[in-house]
């Protein structure tokens, strides 16, 4: 069965800070928001499996953030928690267009 999108408005890439996270909500998501060092923009769900942490303030390196809270180290593009640790975040799809960030949420 196909899932439904609805494309959010979530601001300008230009004032999207590099290498650092950016807490979005919308409705009862809660985002955090990464612009990458190659200009990529990404979205994974804002709270760490483990303990619950806010992955946008997290240490961004490459394509990874650690948690503030116990440092597990989690992938920006999957969401996927990297081992010896184990679970994953929704990760979501974003759009550019005209430097506006768009991302793509379930309905």
């Amino acid at each position: 069965m196909e899932q439904t999108l609805r494309r959010v408005l979530i601001g300008n890439k230009s004032d999207l800070p590099e290498r650092l996270g950016k807490t979005v909500t919308i409705g009862t998501y809660e985002l955090a928001i990464f612009k990458l060092a190659s200009g990529e923009v990404r979205a994974i769900e804002n709270r760490c499996p483990h303990k619950g942490g806010v992955l946008a303030d997290g240490m961004v390196s490459g394509e990874y953030v650690f948690c503030p809270l116990h440092d597990w180290k989690i992938s920006i593009v999957d969401g996927q928690v990297q081992k010896p640790d184990d679970g994953c975040v929704p990760s979501y799809k974003i759009e550019v267009k005209n430097d506006l960030v768009y991302v793509l949420l379930p309905e």
